[in-house]
């Protein structure tokens, strides 16, 4: 069955491959658990425990959610923030395709969990599609992408989609998928994020495949950080390899942002 994907332009995460597999419209422009240990399940009192956690109860405003994005300042390199529309508008073709049923023990349970992942980071709403504010920020360095978003979810439930992430690294160790006539490999492993937030979970997503004839890996490292109600995500990566430092710098300074303003704070001065 053909997988239909929002009417919306395509993020590309190389300039180089504009002409080949990715469409752009830029205009060429462990696991994370609150131990930082990985489990291969999570049970019902582990899961009370973390929302036992203390966090901040203010309403995340979108204003609010604007400010705690983080800045150039905030990740060390060359990073250089794109404009707003040009980051929403960021789609990779390479996570475009449908998972095969036969890589699985338990085909469709296991198949649905990797396809949910794919079209997710396709989507940029791996927590799920935020129930109240939500602002994202785009940054780019040379082949590099990096998607920054703070978001609010108030009426649903982010612990829920924190705990499927950490199921992934096992169920989604290694698959195919299959898009038109290509086949691409895909690898999950989960990394280490700082302890941050009431709870976080961090993955590398790899994708091999081909862009303009030519064999090409997107590698990325997806982070997502639960304060209360609330939580960011990061996705940062691209053909040359994973941004695993950049990832975790924006873990680091992105949470104390999100908590400063939840608490009523102006957030500290970015780091020098």
């Amino acid at each position: 069955m053909t997988r239909r994907r929002p009417s919306r332009p395509v993020r590309v995460l190389s300039c180089a491959l504009a002409a080949g597999t990715l469409l752009s419209t830029a205009a060429c422009s462990d696991d994370g658990g609150t131990d930082g240990t990985r489990v291969s399940g999570v049970t019902a009192s582990q899961v009370a425990g973390e929302r036992q956690t203390p966090s901040p109860t203010a309403t995340l405003s979108t204003d609010g959610a604007r400010t705690a994005l983080i800045t150039e300042a905030d990740i060390e390199d060359d990073w250089t923030q794109v404009r707003d529309t040009e980051a929403d508008n960021w789609h990779d073709s390479l996570l475009i395709g449908t998972v095969d049923v036969s890589d699985f023990l338990t085909a469709k349970a296991q198949a649905s969990d990797c396809q949910r992942l794919l079209d997710s980071l396709f989507d940029d709403d791996l927590l799920g599609r935020p129930s109240g504010a939500s602002e994202l920020r785009g940054f780019e360095e040379g082949d590099s992408r990096l998607l920054y978003q703070v978001a609010s979810y108030d009426r649903t439930d982010p612990q829920d989609s924190l705990n499927w992430m950490g199921t992934l690294p096992d169920k989604c160790d290694q698959f195919t998928v299959t898009d038109g006539n290509e086949q691409r490999t895909v690898q999950v492993i989960e990394i280490p994020l700082p302890k941050a937030g009431d709870a976080r979970r961090g993955l590398r997503v790899a994708v091999q495949g081909s862009a303009g004839g030519d064999a090409a890996t997107l590698t990325l490292d997806v982070a997502a950080v639960r304060v209360g109600d609330d939580a960011i995500t990061v996705t940062a990566g691209g053909l040359d390899g994973d941004e695993n430092d950049s990832a975790e710098q924006a873990v680091q300074e992105g949470t104390q942002r999100l908590k400063d303003v939840l608490a009523g704070k102006s957030p500290a001065a970015s780091p020098n």
